[in-house]
């Protein structure tokens, strides 16, 4: 059998290797040219696509909607629209097919395909194009256990999945049998449907044994999928087995699939910082290696910076996939919008139109860019390279923005002047611009529809509660979308002009004053008081229909307040005190209680700043050496609310016990600031440890009473040598702010091996870093480095980007000068001797005059 089986499996080779660049074929939409590029079929022109995963139909996402009792077809609906008007034009999701297959391979006709098939229809009407992953391998419990299947990958598993010869089989019967079906809503097969334009065979193989099976193996999957008429391209995963690159090249299939986790997953914490460096560019390794892989279309099958709410990574990320000749990239992953304020498919991403608006006009943006940049053009790298095009993003202003003569776009208020008013068919948003000023916190549309006509969709507001990274549960609500009016400006348009309700059940009457009105989330038209063009006139986006409107009403009208209290600040000057407030209404009181440790007190009034912020200074007279306790109060018809603790009732009355405060410490002047405390940082502090098995990452005791230490140590058998640490600490010391000039050293209270050499960096928020080394010497020791001999070098790029052929290090051509005021980040590093084990163990990192 081997000495017929082995020329056989070399033969197939050959014939499909030949044929995995695609000839034009009208009756399909896209083919891959000789050299790799993804091109239309009607016109030979390129295509781009870009778009998200959205898991629905299978899985967790399943099971959670219908513990809500919610209508399933309605809940795609409202996501389908928002992706439209996201201006998204790719979805792609990997197949739970453990849901949907037997052990065999036979398709199940069940509830998840169905509604698969009717996600797939809904997408198809909006104008998105469909690639498919039909093979995932995963169980469907996560973020729960996995439920009892008895699909095949159930049965098999990953590895063993791609090498045993039954598993491969009953795969060749499923992808059979699967792009063989008929999608009851379209009437078309997976195959015949025009939208459905290319897929990829499984999720994230992890290939191991000869690689030879491996080159078999997707051989065999593709033949399936031709032999039930799939003529269009066909991806293979080239990222996730990097070792087997080669024998994956070998392989009859027209491009590569690739991932990108900038900034990792998993984090369990929000991460702050400029990661604008960890996403300058996307490297691909095999293009030096592998000569054959220049003959392949190259495509993103999952994307997202992971425990990161900026709005400004997409844009970004678009642009890089763009320089590397990327023409498909879909994020991970969209979550819906009825559970979208837990956080709880995927605690590590975070994307939704309601309830991160920020984010998701960031992706918009990334789309924009994603489908007109030119594939493999540069942009420098940072910070030149956020400017590209018409795009830009801003870690200072924490912006991304597209401008163009027709479209203008803002994750964030921005100042930058419109490029041409007059030309202008789009313009979305948050916060204000020289177009739009509004006070809400929600996204906002216009969109030209005819002259002197525009459509105007508004979002509701959001408030941010909790950290939405944390460890997430369905009974624990991270966002709070609130409805209330807002007032906008559109200053941008000229002449008078009236607004009208457009939206099923929109009430709200709008009173134009000027150029400023009242609005409530909704859609409407905005006319010029002279224009009577007809409604059938009107140029509507892609996907979109006049009227269409969704979003999620408000959950509470109590107040909940939200706020971050200093760690510490200078004694003797007067410091803010700010916080978010939602359930608010006008004629509200809100107050806060202040206390510090001298005995004073007073009582002092937050005052209304914008639609849902509060804030008021602690007067320098309050602000002695010692601790500062507080409480905010809110006073309406139904008593006082008092937080923190959300305590209803009077706070004074004689038998209420409770009385939870937060605290500020007030440090006297000069004394040493405290930029990491290992006990303090335990849950916030990103460490890189390439080796698991060997390394030690650990919070042991320190020398000190009652204190911690961050242990990381290289054990002898560890081939990575090297170990790092990193902590964002500018909210921790933004109440001493006015001090950082001040101080000359920085000192690192520290043991380890003896003899070892260690780093200590500071980072700027323009992500250039300064260093100094220092030696342990197997003691607790006190290193005093002089601010003098902090020295450029290059940033480690933590959480360490995956996958793991991306670089870990980033150096800027910036030269500018070192000053405290400008770090954000402190990182420690080191590296042990070949073949020993070395480790340092770091109790306190601080500032001392």
């Amino acid at each position: 059998m081997k000495r017929l089986f082995i020329p056989a499996a070399f033969f197939l080779v050959a014939i499909c290797t030949s044929a995995a660049a695609q000839k034009r074929d009208l009756k399909n939409p896209v083919y891959v040219d000789s050299r790799g590029v993804l091109r239309w079929s009607k016109d030979g022109k390129e295509a781009s696509f870009f778009g998200v995963n959205y898991t629905l139909p299978f899985a967790y996402g399943y099971r959670s909607h219908k513990a809500l009792g919610a209508d399933l077809e309605k809940a795609i609906d409202a996501d389908v629209h928002h992706m439209a008007r996201l201006g998204l034009n790719a979805f792609r999701v990997h197949v739970w097919d453990v849901e949907i297959s037997d052990s065999s391979g036979n398709l199940l006709q069940n509830e998840h395909l169905r509604l698969f098939d009717y996600l797939l229809f809904r997408l198809k009407q909006k104008g998105i194009r469909i690639l498919l992953t039909p093979i995932a391998f995963w169980g469907n419990g996560y973020p729960e256990k996995d439920e009892a299947t008895t699909g095949f990958s159930t049965v098999y598993g990953k590895r063993n999945s791609v090498v045993l010869e039954v598993a491969i089989k009953a795969q060749e019967v499923y992808i059979k049998q699967f792009f063989q079906h008929v999608n009851p809503y379209t009437k078309l097969t997976y195959t015949a449907d025009p939208d459905v334009i290319a897929m990829e065979i499984n999720n994230e193989p992890h290939h191991s044994g000869p690689k030879a099976r491996t080159t078999e193996y997707i051989n065999r999957l593709a033949a399936a999928a031709r032999s039930a008429g799939w003529s269009k391209p066909v991806f293979y995963n080239i990222s996730e087995s990097p070792s087997y690159a080669d024998a994956v090249v070998q392989s009859a299939v027209a491009g590569h699939s690739f991932q990108w986790y900038p900034t990792g997953l998993v984090a369990g914490h929000e991460l702050k910082g400029n990661f604008l460096p960890h996403v300058d560019a996307y490297t691909i390794p095999f293009g030096d290696t592998i000569p054959a892989f220049h003959s392949r279309a190259k495509m993103v099958y999952e994307f997202d910076a992971g425990d990161v709410l900026q709005p400004i990574m997409y844009p970004a990320m678009a642009r890089s996939f763009r320089k590397a000749g990327f023409q498909w990239a879909t994020q991970f992953a969209y979550d819906p919008l009825f559970t979208a304020q837990a956080n709880t498919e995927y605690q590590t991403h975070y994307l939704n139109l309601a309830y991160t608006p920020a984010k998701a006009i960031s992706l918009l943006i990334a789309a924009r860019a994603f489908q007109t940049l030119p594939r493999l053009k540069s942009y420098g790298t940072y910070p030149a390279d956020t400017l590209f095009g018409a795009f830009r993003v801003s870690y200072a202003e924490q912006l991304s923005e597209m401008n163009t003569d027709e479209e203008f776009y803002h994750s964030n208020n921005t100042l930058t002047p419109p490029k041409n008013s007059a030309l202008l068919q789009h313009i979305a948003g948050v916060g204000n611009s020289a177009l739009v000023q509004y006070e809400g916190t929600g996204a906002y549309f216009l969109d030209k529809v005819a002259a002197g006509t525009w459509r105007l969709e508004v979002m509701p507001d959001v408030i941010y509660l909790r950290d939405p990274f944390e460890k997430a549960s369905p009974k624990k609500e991270v966002t709070r979308i609130q409805w209330q009016e807002n007032k906008m400006q559109l200053l941008g348009l000229s002449g008078p002009f009236e607004v009208q309700t457009l939206d099923a059940g929109n009430k709200h009457t709008v009173s134009v004053q000027g150029n400023a009105f009242s609005i409530a989330p909704g859609t409407y038209l905005v006319k010029e008081a002279s224009v009577t063009a007809p409604p059938s006139s009107y140029k509507l986006p892609a996907g979109l229909q006049l009227k269409d409107f969704f979003a999620p009403g408000s959950v509470k009208q109590t107040p909940f307040v939200v706020h971050q209290p200093a760690v510490e600040v200078s004694a003797g000057i007067e410091f803010k005190v700010s916080a978010r407030i939602s359930g608010m209404s006008d004629g509200k009181k809100v107050t806060a209680e202040v206390r510090n440790t001298a005995g004073q007190w007073k009582t002092i009034a937050l005052q209304k700043l914008a639609a849902y912020d509060y804030g008021a200074s602690i007067p320098a007279e309050m602000v002695i050496p010692g601790m500062i306790n507080y409480r905010i109060m809110v006073e309406n018809s139904n008593g006082i609310t008092s937080f923190p603790g959300d305590l209803q009732g009077d706070p004074y009355a004689w038998d209420e016990h409770r009385n939870e405060s937060w605290q500020t410490f007030v440090s006297p002047p000069g004394a040493d600031l405290v930029l990491f405390n290992a006990g303090e940082a335990k849950s916030t502090t990103t460490v890189l440890n390439p080796d698991w098995k060997n390394n030690i990452v650990a919070h042991t005791a320190s020398n000190l009473p009652l204190s911690l230490a961050l242990k990381t140590a290289v054990g002898a058998a560890s081939s990575a040598r090297s170990m790092a640490w990193q902590y964002y600490f500018k909210d921790r010391v933004s109440g001493r702010k006015s001090e950082l000039k001040s101080f000359s050293k920085i000192v690192i209270r520290v043991r380890g091996t003896a003899g070892i050499n260690g780093k200590l960096s500071l980072v700027t928020g323009n992500a250039i870093a300064y260093s100094s080394p220092f030696v342990l010497t197997g003691v607790w020791q006190e290193v005093e480095i002089p601010m003098g001999n902090l020295k450029k070098t290059d940033v480690l790029l933590l959480p360490r980007p995956y996958p793991g052929f991306l670089p870990l290090q980033f150096s800027t051509a910036s030269e500018t000068a070192f000053t405290m005021t400008d770090a954000e980040i402190l990182q420690v590093s080191f590296t042990a001797p070949a073949q020993e084990a070395a480790g340092i163990e770091v109790e306190s990192v601080y500032l001392k005059q």
